[in-house]
């Protein structure tokens, strides 16, 4: 993989399974103190509840030490210019991680740095999560490769690195969104080629019925993610018919999965008790957070 992690594609389609069956390891107890020695900055400009827990817990258990600054205290680019923060962190830690708007933040901090960046979220993409979605398929379905899911909501950052998760694991992505709130041709088109050698594709349709037919995992996000709240409104009236509930879910595979990134709007993009319902391995992704990114920052480290 490359030396940073600030797209999912930066992890060749050949490696996404390896990185999860060492997740999976780890998440057995198969590992001592490989970070020992090693200190991580997590540098957070949007607030977090599962990635900054996710994120220290797991670099804590494999023996590094993790130093947080939160949103007060960051600034990229507002403060002080975002490339001198990358000089004088590399010169202080092993890693950076970054929690921040816009993606350019992290491309220009990881070019004026030298120790790798990991993007924990941008207006982009969020390729933590779809590796912590990856590891959550790969342990219910006993497999990636063929696994059809089908994502109902926005083509958001979520469903961007989404589509290369599962494109790049050899499975199929259905996505279905509203007029006006689909996944970027650009992400539909380059998410099939980097999956194209394990037969991976990306499909946008418009009826969450259609997508949801024969799908192993139904999986949503929420409407409005940070940043559009002034946008709420207008995406509630849009996404009606877009909730994904237990009448959705039958139409899906037999054994069918809820998953869900969290935090979710229970009412809006799915119904109540969504995440509780028998199907829901939503707090098993969560938790997923912890070991999928400690298997990736260890690889970044060796």
């Amino acid at each position: 993989m490359n030396s940073s992690f600030l797209r999912f594609s930066d992890i060749d389609p050949g490696e996404i399974e390896t990185l999860i069956q060492r997740a999976v390891a780890i998440k057995a107890g198969d590992h001592e103190a490989p970070l020992a020695g090693r200190s991580a900055v997590l540098m957070f400009e949007k607030p977090s509840l599962r990635t900054k827990l996710s994120f220290w817990v797991g670099i804590e258990k494999l023996g590094g030490r993790p130093v947080y600054f939160g949103p007060e205290e960051v600034g990229l680019g507002k403060r002080e210019p975002v490339a001198d923060v990358a000089k004088v962190v590399s010169r202080m830690s092993d890693v950076a991680i970054i929690r921040t708007f816009a993606q350019e933040v992290l491309d220009e901090f990881a070019a004026a740095g030298s120790i790798p960046v990991v993007n924990a979220l941008s207006d982009f993409e969020h390729p933590c999560q779809a590796l912590a979605d990856a590891q959550t398929v790969f342990e219910h379905c006993g497999k990636l490769r063929g696994v059809r899911v089908a994502f109902v909501g926005d083509g958001n950052n979520v469903a961007r690195s989404l589509a290369y998760a599962v494109a790049g694991s050899g499975g199929s992505l259905v996505v279905a969104s509203p007029d006006g709130y689909e996944l970027d041709s650009d992400t539909l088109a380059g998410a099939t080629d980097y999956g194209s050698e394990l037969g991976g594709t990306v499909e946008q349709v418009r009826s969450p019925k259609e997508a949801a037919k024969g799908a192993d995992i139904v999986y949503t996000d929420v409407w409005a993610s940070m940043g559009q709240e002034s946008e709420a409104s207008a995406r509630i009236e849009a996404f009606s018919g877009y909730q994904v509930n237990p009448e959705l879910m039958s139409h899906a595979g037999p054994g069918a999965k809820f998953m869900h990134d969290m935090p979710a709007h229970p009412g809006e993009e799915v119904s109540e008790g969504m995440l509780e319902h028998p199907s829901s391995i939503a707090f098993d992704q969560a938790e997923n957070r912890l070991w999928a990114q400690a298997a990736l920052v260890e690889a970044l480290l060796k």
